[in-house]
């Protein structure tokens, strides 16, 4: 139902009244019924190969993507500011696509391995390498879009028993990141302060030790602004008294936690000082590592810069294109925004906007409905697997279909930055159908041979 619904939604995208022909191969939506089609009798071929070529055979399926990531380096064409495609006679393909299949097929070896333990610093590891390593390579394509999608790991390694503080400082990081473009840094710091003190309280369930905390930050205040008061003659800022006093503080949190729980206080005392150092270098990060439309796009999406007619002139009329339908939408080929091109990409990454714009509320309802439909399905799946390979890999499969989903869907409607990433099974393009029809049929014969003993 949603390659379908994508195909006509392709259809009504490009739709041209001199080529009508919904199968006209020179056209868009001609070509997507050509890939479909070709998924089809492949998804096919991948049901008659045998379940444990999957798992004899993961890493080297991960090596031969990662020799194409390579090989875009040095031989592969640039397009849309990203140099991540290769042609081969005469078909163009996005290897970073497929390196996600090969990535899910290592972890998934990896996790399944004999004696394999998240406490084994050398499996932890391997797993690091394994994920990073393809991450690295697309960077270097300048398609961050795509590298983004590999954090999503994190998932099906969580399931499998990884400690959830690696979910909390991955989240961390992003909340201090978006927190520290917004704010000014002293005053972030004053949140991780009062987030640090509140963390301690909850963990030991003492408000004496918050009493302590908080007098002396007070008397810390007090004795910083009287300092300042007499040798410097210039005036006091209000930051440099309550920086300095949350720093006074902060030691006495981890006197106070030493008292019985010297794993705890050493704990807190880290993420303290990773965070300071992370608030304080984020501005470097952001305007020494990232590119300038990487940084115009965050600085739309939280609001620092508006310009409907620049970089946030996508996002803009994305969310033109969706209000206007309403409730019901404008009808099948009856969208103006879409018929006079104002949304770009409006075919691939920005199909969603014509779903809102020609079926409304209710249809954009429907295919959201469809997508959750297919994700709980594949996470039932996953659940039932006897093998752990066939589960990781049933849970990557989940995790990157959600995040594609969650962030294509966000993007087309200002709640996530533009990263151009399709969205499943319904954007243009054979890369990315081909790409989700193997992930998904591979999980579908590993999930009928599960009885069998997978090694």
């Amino acid at each position: 139902m949603l390659v379908i619904a994508g195909w006509l939604n392709i259809y009504s995208a490009v739709y041209d009244e001199s080529h009508s022909n919904i199968f006209d191969l020179s056209q868009r939506y001609g070509k997507q019924i050509l890939w479909i089609g070709f998924s089809a009798i492949f998804a096919f071929f991948l049901l008659l190969i045998d379940s444990k070529f999957y798992v004899s055979f993961g890493y080297v399926i991960y090596a031969f993507f990662i020799v194409l990531l390579i090989a875009v380096l040095f031989f592969g064409h640039e397009a849309k500011g990203a140099k991540s495609w290769l042609t081969i006679g005469g078909f163009a393909f996005q290897p970073a696509e497929f390196a996600k299949l090969g990535a899910a097929l290592a972890v998934s070896k990896t996790v399944s391995s004999f004696n394999f333990s998240f406490k084994n610093k050398k499996k932890l590891f391997q797993l690091a390498f394994l994920v990073f390593l393809p991450v690295t390579l697309i960077l270097l394509q300048n398609d961050t879009g795509s590298a983004l999608v590999y954090f999503v790991f994190a998932i099906p390694l969580f399931r499998e028993g990884l400690s959830g503080l690696i979910l909390f400082f991955v989240l961390l990081v992003a909340l201090l990141f978006i927190f520290t473009l917004i704010f000014q840094p002293l005053t972030l710091l004053l949140f991780i302060i009062a987030f640090a003190l509140i963390a301690n309280l909850i963990i030991r369930k003492r408000i004496r030790d918050f009493i302590y905390i908080f007098g002396s930050f007070l008397l810390s205040a007090f004795f910083v602004w009287l300092f300042a008061t007499i040798f410097i003659s210039e005036g006091v800022d209000l930051y440099y008294i309550l920086l300095r006093a949350s720093v006074l503080s902060a030691l006495v949190l981890l006197v106070v936690s030493l008292a019985k729980r010297v794993q705890l206080a050493m704990l807190v005392l880290v993420i303290f000082i990773a965070s300071v150092l992370l608030t304080f270098t984020v501005d470097f990060v952001f305007d020494n590592v990232l590119e300038p439309h990487h940084q115009a796009r965050i600085n739309n999406l939280l609001g620092i810069e508006s310009n409907s007619q620049g970089i946030g002139y996508h996002v803009n009329q994305s969310k033109i294109a969706i209000g206007s339908g309403g409730l019901t939408g404008k009808g099948f080929l009856q969208g103006t925004q879409t018929k006079y091109d104002f949304v770009p990409e409006q075919s691939t990454d920005f199909i969603f906007c014509t779903v809102g714009e020609e079926w409304g509320f209710v249809g954009t309802s429907i295919v959201i409905f469809l997508f959750m439909a297919l994700l709980i399905r594949i996470v039932r799946l996953a659940e039932r697997q006897r093998s752990v390979f066939s589960r990781v890999f049933g849970y990557s499969v989940a995790s990157i279909l959600f995040f594609h989903f969650a962030v294509n869907i966000g993007m087309t409607i200002g709640l996530a930055p533009v990263i151009g990433i399709p969205l499943p099974f319904f954007s243009y393009g054979g890369s990315s159908l081909w790409f989700f029809t193997t992930f998904l049929f591979i999980f579908l014969k590993l999930d009928a041979s599960r009885l069998e003993q997978l090694h």
